[in-house]
């Protein structure tokens, strides 16, 4: 068949359709410019197959091949993971400066202004050791350093807390995204159905899904191939085939199908959220430990991935439990070694902490901080002189309690010897002090030292003294302190250290000297030595060997290094993702002005279009008026 004047008028017509076309693609591009993961589109034309005659092929117009999108998977996958990289920054960035606030030493406030100034008070009243106003001011300090680590300690729980929080939020988020991200898989494939048509719309709505996801969790999306575009745009390809979206080696979506991350507190008392993935049999994978960016990385990070499985139930790594577990050491052993010196000083009984250790097994291997070495049990008379002095020692078979001649603490308090080197054997320490082992009905125990009623109502009274190095141990046994013996402070972390309740409640009972002589100041100066003294604090499976004000510098330049290296780190990942950026939008982003440019290209090919058939009009009519 050759050609006609009508198949001349379909040419023009194919024209039209294809400018109209274009004006269309480029009204949705501008009007969809500033739409979150719109890309922009382009129209595809080729020439219509050719007539075939003699003496040639004869032009048959043009037709649309296709409605394409400018889109680089390659630029793209760069920009998801730096999105991902700079989400995780950000939210440690800010957690760490907020963590840093509560930690304003460098304006000379805080707990180390107040760990001097109690310090200070101990000299004050070392100084005047029998000045009532002195040891309210006293008590007045040491609960105002109490009170400052506690409230230090209590907002870093808050805010490993309020990560917690956001851990089960953010992964609802996923879940939710993950859910639809499969569905929009569905919806794609039946769009897409024989390779027709490219659903472009929803191909942006999935990219904007995995964008959100990787800034979530760190997700990556894998696809069969990537097949080139060149012909649309040389920096043009796309994914096909089959889909999946990866946290980390768990595929969360699986083209149609979708793996929910569980997020339960179920097993943990302290209601810290662990996240496990459901394979396709039902068994929960725990994953905490697997998701390495995103902001529910940084906040894993932070807080913990790794949950305690002992009564504890707290994390055993994370950012902020390092620095809560630094602050407890710190505040345990102040408290430790405080009460361990303030058992010095004289008393007619001494109480412990409610105690939760099996009185048959060796001490140094109870959950109390007690060491191999010695104290000494010492008795003083109503003036303050020296009676009787026994040293008990504790080694590595040492338990609480025992039968006569065993190497318990109640064996060798009971021991008859000549404490006092005056050949008397009723005056010795096995006269004077009782030893009482209480075990409770709800669970616990705790131990009671008493001076014998008798010698109590004529003046006596005692004391622990620790022997803090002797040549046949390196360090004290730190026995009155890891017990609560006769305490200064109450507690046994940041988390609720203060000073001891009677002591509060009447602070002239706080004493300056060991004996009950007037003018004794010996205990207030060996609480001023105490912080020159260099102590061993257990922080996990590390041990710092340091002074008091020591271990609280590692804690405050812990939080300060993490923070600027946050800050370092937050700087050169935003580099990175503001060209990153810039060179995905110059592919995929809608430029106005070009769409501009565009929109009087079509409108001018559609006038040249409509000339076409105007001509083929005028020429239609000639030839009915030839035949008139």
């Amino acid at each position: 068949m050759g050609a006609s004047i009508f198949n001349t008028l379909n040419i023009g017509y194919s024209g039209l359709s294809a400018a109209q076309a274009g004006v269309n693609t480029t009204s949705h591009n501008i009007t969809n410019a500033e739409s979150e993961g719109y890309t922009r589109q382009r129209v595809v034309t080729a020439a219509s197959t050719p007539m075939y005659m003699a003496p040639g092929n004869i032009g048959n117009g043009t037709d649309i091949v296709d409605i394409a999108r400018i889109f680089d998977n390659f630029v793209y996958d760069r920009y998801t993971g730096i999105s991902a990289d700079k989400e995780y920054s950000d939210f440690t960035k800010t957690t760490l400066e907020t963590l840093s606030t509560y930690f304003p030493e460098i304006d000379g406030v805080g707990i180390k202004s107040d760990l001097q100034e109690y310090y200070n008070m101990w000299q004050t009243f070392a100084d005047n050791p029998d000045n009532d106003a002195i040891k309210l001011s006293l008590a007045k300090q040491a609960e105002a350093l109490s009170g400052s680590i506690v409230s230090t300690q209590d907002k870093i729980y808050d805010l490993q807390s309020n990560l917690n929080t956001q851990l089960k939020v953010n992964v609802d988020e996923v879940n939710l995204l993950a859910k639809e991200l499969a569905q929009i898989n569905i919806s794609i494939e039946v769009a897409e159905a024989g390779d027709t048509f490219t659903a472009n719309d929803l191909r942006d709505k999935r990219n904007s899904i995995e964008l959100s996801l990787a800034k979530l969790i760190g997700a990556d999306s894998i696809s069969g191939q990537i097949n080139s575009n060149i012909s649309i745009d040389s920096s043009s390809n796309e994914k096909s085939g089959s889909y999946t979206l990866n946290v980390n080696g768990f595929n969360i979506v699986d083209g149609g199908t979708y793996h929910p991350i569980h997020v339960s507190s179920d097993q943990n008392s302290n209601g810290f959220y662990e996240l496990s993935y459901e394979r396709q049999d039902g068994v929960l994978i725990p994953m905490d430990e697997k998701i390495p960016g995103g902001r529910i990385g940084a906040i894993l990070d932070l807080r913990g991935d790794k949950i305690e499985t002992n009564s504890s139930g707290t994390p055993s790594n994370g950012t902020l439990q390092k620095v809560i577990d630094e602050l407890n050491a710190f505040a345990t052993t102040l408290i430790e070694s405080t009460n361990n010196l303030y058992a010095s000083s004289a008393t007619t009984s001494m109480n412990s902490n409610d105690l939760s250790i099996n009185p048959t097994l060796a001490l140094v291997d109870s959950s109390l901080n007690i060491n191999d070495g010695s104290f000494d049990i010492v008795i003083y008379d109503i003036d303050g002189n020296e009676s009787a002095r026994k040293t008990i020692t504790i080694n590595n078979m040492t338990t609480m309690t025992g039968a006569s001649g065993s190497n318990s603490i109640e064996a060798q308090i009971a021991a008859q010897s000549d404490d006092n080197a005056d050949s008397n054997a009723t005056n010795d320490i096995d006269d004077y002090i009782q030893f009482n082992w209480a075990n409770y009905a709800g669970g616990g125990s705790a131990l009671e030292l008493i001076m014998g009623s008798n010698y109590a109502a004529k003046g006596y009274t005692f004391s622990i003294e620790d022997n803090l190095k002797t040549e046949q141990f390196d360090s004290g046994s730190n026995f009155a302190g890891a017990l609560g013996l006769s305490r200064f402070f109450d507690g046994e972390s940041a988390k609720n250290i203060d000073l001891n309740n009677d002591l509060k409640n009447n602070p002239t009972k706080i004493t300056a000297g060991k004996t009950p002589s007037s003018g004794d100041n010996t205990l207030a100066l060996n609480m001023i030595q105490q912080q020159f003294e260099v102590y061993s604090f257990e922080v996990g499976n590390m041990s710092y060997e340091s002074t008091i004000y020591g271990m609280f510098d590692v804690v405050a330049t812990e939080v300060g290094v993490r923070t600027n290296e946050a800050i370092l780190n937050n700087q050169t990942i935003i580099a990175q993702f503001n060209a990153t950026e810039l060179e995905y939008s110059s592919i995929s982003k809608v430029s106005i002005d070009e769409e501009l440019t565009n929109l009087i290209k079509y409108q001018t090919s559609y006038g040249a279009a409509s000339k076409i058939i105007t001509t083929i009009d005028q020429m239609m009519q000639t030839l009915l008026g030839i035949k008139q």
